[in-house]
């Protein structure tokens, strides 16, 4: 009950500042303040304003916000986002350009379950959307997940991928970001073991922590000092009455959100205050900078407890991936059985959640790939977020990962109007 209590404790700290956020701003608005000018009044104003919006973004999903593209024929198409397979903790998207021609180019990029939700790739969809056949795996709210549904760990979300990938067929392109690199490269060798036939044309890695030793960072620091003893008292709750998940134990958001805060607690207020003085002044609006990237980073949803918990146990303290050692429903995972996959790893020199070497590795246990369909780039200068969002993705990164995957095509699936591209292993580990 305690850890109900907590929860709820949380949010109603949330609610209470969205409230007097709306109250300052509604009572600052009043006609009659206008009378008597006054500096203070217009700071209260946007000081609300300000503050209602930051704190009621915490607990709205985003949305996608592509709605038409632009496509050779010069015309402005819709883009439909279908759901493929759906499931309880997570669902698989298609973002169908209505009126185009099919793509030769299948993506599937497989995004983090790590505290925001999967329109964090937003700008890495729309770069792919260009002339790629786009799915996305959208992992849902732990918090709205009812506790009938069961359990979700490292093991579960590992299931998951294989479904999602023995749905979409030989010829997908997994494109997997940061957190999920490891358990997606296990996926893939489940396959491989499994059902070699539905193993991905290619594999892309983006800075994930295959093996968390190889450059040790803040990140793999912690989970040595702190026991999973300390982490099950202090980080997981069990979900409130309000919501439908109502007695799942999680790692709540709002907590998360609270450790990504804290890492930069300096910056975050500049630019809050910055913010205020922007609205006083009539130069904010509803999609500025500010609001762009803080509408994204401040909304975050519950993370399964089982999944947070194994992921810190049996990837980062145990390295379970790294040494091979990997067991899913019961079956000893064998990265050697990669033998037809090619698997491009890509790394930020300035990475400092997943340094240049953690992702690395993975080329390193796939003791059965021939060298010819292994490939490596480190992006420099690039840190965590620039590797697979930011400008070192749009015009480095990508055109590599397109490069590789068309050099690597199964049975012919190249896009019509793509250029000769290079073997694969131009930039071979």
């Amino acid at each position: 009950m305690r850890h109900m209590i907590t929860y709820d404790i949380m949010d109603t700290f949330r609610n209470t500042n969205q409230w007097l956020g709306a109250t300052a701003r509604t009572m600052a608005s009043y006609p009659v303040w206008s009378t008597m000018p006054n500096p203070a009044i217009q700071w209260m104003a946007a000081w609300g304003e300000v503050t209602e919006r930051t704190f009621e973004r915490m607990v709205v999903k985003p949305d996608w916000g592509i709605r038409t593209f632009t496509c050779e024929d010069g015309k402005d198409h819709l883009v439909e986002i279908e759901t493929i397979v759906e499931r309880p903790f997570g669902d698989l998207l298609h973002f169908n350009v209505a009126g185009r021609e099919e793509q030769p180019r299948k993506v599937l990029l497989v995004a983090p379950m790590s505290g925001h939700y999967a329109t964090l790739l937003r700008s890495t969809v729309k770069s792919l959307l260009v002339n790629c056949e786009v799915y996305v795996t959208d992992w849902h709210n732990a918090r709205d997940i009812p506790v009938s549904c069961g359990k979700f760990d490292v093991e579960d979300y590992t299931l998951y991928l294989m479904d999602f990938m023995r749905t979409l067929g030989p010829d997908i392109n997994v494109v997997s970001v940061c957190q999920p690199v490891p358990l997606t490269l296990a996926a893939t060798a489940y396959l491989a073991e499994q059902d070699p036939d539905a193993q991905p044309a290619t594999l892309t890695l983006i800075g994930g922590p295959v093996d968390p030793d190889a450059t040790p960072t803040e990140v793999t620091d912690f989970g040595r000092r702190v026991t999973m003893g300390q982490l099950e008292e202090t980080m997981i709750q069990r979900v409130g009455f309000k919501h439908k998940g109502v007695g799942r134990l999680v790692y709540p958001g709002l907590l998360q959100l609270a450790s990504f805060i804290s890492m930069n607690a300096e910056r975050h207020a500049d630019a809050f205050s910055n913010q205020i003085q922007q609205v006083m002044r009539g130069e904010a609006s509803d999609h500025d900078k500010h609001n762009r990237f803080y509408d994204e980073y401040l909304a975050v949803m519950d993370m399964p407890a089982e999944f947070y918990l194994s992921t810190v146990d049996r990837i980062f303290k145990k390295r379970e991936i790294a040494k091979n050692e990997f067991v899913v429903d019961g079956h000893k995972v064998d990265f050697g059985a990669i033998t037809n996959v090619a698997v491009k790893t890509v790394e930020g020199e300035n990475d400092d959640i997943s340094a240049p070497g953690q992702c690395l590795a993975a080329l390193d246990l796939c003791t059965g790939l021939p060298d010819a369909l292994k490939a490596s780039h480190v992006e420099p200068g690039a840190g965590h977020y620039g590797i697979f969002a930011g400008k070192s993705w749009r015009n480095n990164i990508r055109p590599l990962v397109l490069d590789f995957i068309d050099g690597n095509a199964k049975n012919g699936a190249k896009p019509k109007t793509a250029k000769k591209t290079k073997a694969a292993n131009t930039n071979a580990a």
